[in-house]
């Protein structure tokens, strides 16, 4: 059973279809870690041209399922509600072996370090227990947000 299912995960981070890169989390220490997990179908609209004779999920967006899942374990915390996390950097990235439609992709991400508003994450991406991806992401947390 996940912890958190997408109804939940867009309770804290403001990603949304087709751009939400998460299902399920499924586990979630706020300020320092989650595992999340993405079932990646034949129906994702990057798969149309990326490549549609061998759809292949494109490294970047496993990398922006990885920061999803870091966001998720940043805005977690109480004192983060409302605030968004943004892509600042994106260090020694590696892709292992392609995620295709079918795969479970599980994202874990450890928060390890954080000054200020600036952060950094640890990242990997696995499918079947094997390592797809893994990277190094630094995010910069937005400040609050206005009220509606």
């Amino acid at each position: 059973m996940p912890l958190l299912n997408t109804s939940q995960i867009m309770e804290i981070i403001p990603h949304r279809q087709p751009f939400l890169l998460l299902d399920t989390i499924e586990q979630l220490t706020p300020g320092s870690h989650a595992v999340a997990r993405k079932c990646v179908s034949y129906n994702e609209p990057f798969f149309a041209g990326h490549f549609p004779e061998e759809p292949v999920m494109p490294g970047v967006l496993i990398v922006e399922a990885m920061a999803q899942a870091g966001a998720v374990a940043m805005l977690s915390q109480p004192e983060m509600k409302g605030r968004t996390a943004y892509f600042a950097g994106i260090q020694s990235a590696k892709f292992r072996q392609k995620v295709v439609p079918g795969d479970v992709l599980e994202l874990d991400v450890e928060i390890v370090k954080v000054k200020g508003p600036i952060g950094i994450g640890k990242g990997t991406a696995c499918v079947n227990g094997k390592l797809a991806a893994s990277a190094e992401i630094t995010f910069a947390i937005g400040s609050e947000a206005k009220p509606t």
